[in-house]
């Protein structure tokens, strides 16, 4: 396995440990087990969509959670007593967890469960506060208003 140094950054950025972090735990758990496969998809500018494969687990057998920039998927599968004698087993059933870092200020619009594919939702909802604003010179001000920026005067 190649391993990237990212010690020469860590030494001349400040405030940037968690990306750092983030890329170095990824690269650690890449080499791990690809259960259940998934899909990310950038459905809009801040809407985001993940699909994982879920074939055979129920709603109750899935446990979503969203803390802050972590998104955790575990499916709970119950041993079921099987009529007869299996002979060849080529469909997964074991338990699995999947855990996603989010960015900031993602959230969790919505979760279903359909055809045998889990659909999570999200979206980036960036307070007004932290989104850009200008500055003109002279007393004017710029104010955000629905995303869109509007001239207003400040006397």
């Amino acid at each position: 396995m190649n391993r990237f140094d990212l010690t020469p950054y860590r030494r001349s950025t400040v405030g940037f440990d968690r990306l750092f972090d983030l890329l170095e735990n990824n690269a650690r758990a890449s080499s791990g087990d690809n259960y259940p496969p998934f899909n990310i998809e950038r459905r809009d500018e801040d809407a985001y969509r993940i699909t994982i494969a879920v074939a055979g687990f129920s709603p109750a057998d899935l446990d979503i959670t969203a803390q802050q920039n972590l998104l955790t998927v575990q499916g709970k599968k119950c041993d079921e007593a099987i009529d007869g004698e299996m002979l060849h087993v080529g469909i997964a059933n074991r338990g699995f967890e999947r855990r996603f870092e989010l960015a900031d200020y993602v959230r969790v619009e919505n979760a279903d469960l359909k055809d045998g594919l889990l659909i999570i939702d999200l979206v980036r909802e960036v307070p007004d506060a932290m989104k850009p604003k200008k500055i003109k010179l002279g007393g004017n001000t710029l104010e955000v208003v629905d995303g869109d920026k509007k001239d207003a005067d400040v006397a």
